[in-house]
């Protein structure tokens, strides 16, 4: 870290102070410019990360389960070395801002890409393209996943994050539950501009492009008294057995949050699963078919949208521990409770509950992460802990495929519901609360 003085000198004190000032005094334009970005970059990418949209249109110009998993798992797999790569960019620099706003724009090129393939493309071609820029896209999505939650925690102080992220992700969803009831019953439906899907992708490159770009306009970076000094990326990655060695909490919280990961098994099916129980065809009912997306992705948005107030109060109160716990319970009853589903009705109460877990999993793990350990390790952790999330998200879908092949959608559930439990086991008894042991 360079010629550093050590803790406690007058030198560091003085520097703290004036960070902490700094903080202080912009603590309200940062915060606006934070829920700007959050909640029209979460309602944009909501249409496109919600177990609904792109699983339907990969399953309709392929019509097979096979190449909806493979496209939830490219995703993934793009994002499981790049958070590394990313965190080492941004872990030694004073200012990360304009890295972030670099990979933001890169990830809304790609939902680009999506919007412009389907318009123009059809059949194995607009497949292709569209597994590209998926990938692409969890490219993008691991890095920048890393450098504005970098961001966030040096400009808002822990106690306030929990709701921060609770009403901008409130505010953000019931927009993004009101355009995918709107997508869903009209876009698709009636194949507005061509192709309803492509249609709902660009919708979604521009919200999330006018969240990008209000961030830009509003935050004030701070510069920190001291980062760590840059190091080889090899090198930095022969830190790593310390990183979990000198965390057991840590650790086991990156056991948890891979094996919640295992909800990916079932996830791109949820849609499909739904219109095959339901009896309804994406070519022989598109409207009918659309409907029933547009009342999931409301169920789903709606659930996230409503839970996210708990959410966050419940994490700054108790912390983000008892979040992660609560939520991946909910989780297991949604995806428990698919397979008892029999009308529209029904699943969209599982629906529901997935959306409610799925909600508290994010806020979760994407801010206790940030609790552990060094500050100036915070960048390598997370993308540490994302990449272990990434591969068993890449893996999972694949997984899911094979298992609706061979044995149907309820095989697929199941094991889902398995790798939940295993990591709600895990979390009770070995995950702690860094902030209370830490007593912050």
């Amino acid at each position: 870290m360079g010629d550093i003085p050590p803790r406690g000198t007058s030198a560091v004190v003085e520097a703290d102070a004036a960070y902490d000032k700094f903080v202080h005094d912009n603590l309200k334009r940062n915060y606006i410019g934070h829920f700007m970005h959050g909640m029209l970059g979460m309602t944009g990418f909501r249409l496109v990360n919600t177990p609904t949209f792109v699983p339907a249109y990969l399953h309709s110009i392929s019509g097979s389960d096979f190449w909806v998993g493979i496209g939830t798992s490219l995703q993934q797999l793009g994002s499981i070395v790049s958070p590394i790569v990313g965190a080492s960019q941004v872990e030694h620099r004073k200012k990360i801002l304009p890295v972030s706003v670099t990979l933001g724009l890169l990830m809304r090129l790609q939902i680009l890409g999506l919007a412009i393939s389907g318009w123009f493309m059809a059949g194995p071609p607009a497949l292709f393209f569209a597994l590209l820029f998926l990938f692409l896209l969890g490219l993008f999505q691991g890095p920048q996943r890393v450098a504005f939650q970098l961001l966030l925690a040096k400009v808002i102080p822990i106690r306030l994050r929990g709701r921060l992220q609770a009403w901008r992700n409130l505010i953000g969803g019931l927009i993004a539950a009101l355009l995918s009831y709107f997508a869903g019953s009209w876009l698709i439906a009636n194949h507005v501009w061509g192709n309803g899907y492509a249609t709902t992708f660009f919708v979604s490159f521009v919200l999330t492009s006018l969240g990008l770009t209000a961030l830009q306009l509003m935050m004030r970076e701070p510069e920190p008294p001291t980062v760590r000094a840059r190091t080889r990326l090899r090198e930095r990655m022969k830190d790593f057995p310390a990183l979990l060695r000198e965390d057991k909490g840590f650790a086991w919280f990156m056991v948890a949050r891979t094996l919640v990961m295992g909800s990916r098994i079932s996830q791109p099916f949820l849609p499909i699963y739904a219109a095959h129980i339901l009896g309804i065809s994406h070519e022989l009912s598109p409207e009918e078919f659309g409907v029933m997306l547009a009342a999931l992705s409301v169920a789903y948005m709606g659930a996230d949208t409503l839970t996210n107030l708990v959410w966050g109060y419940l994490s700054d109160r108790q912390g983000f521990r008892s979040t992660f716990l609560l939520s991946t319970a909910i989780n297991i009853a949604g995806v428990a409770a698919m397979m008892l589903c029999t009308s529209i009705e029904t699943f969209a109460i599982a629906f529901l509950l997935i959306g409610a877990g799925q909600s508290g999993f994010q806020m979760s793990t994407t801010n206790i992460v940030l609790e552990y350990g060094h500050p100036h390790d915070v960048p390598m952790r997370m993308a540490l802990s994302n990449t272990a999330e990434g591969a068993a998200g890449a893996f999972a879908p694949l997984l899911g495929a094979g298992l609706v092949l061979l044995w149907g959608y309820q095989s697929a559930f199941w094991a889902s519901v398995a790798t939940m439990a295993a990591a709600l086991a895990i979390a009770i008894w070995k995950m702690d609360e860094p902030r209370r042991s830490r007593g912050r």
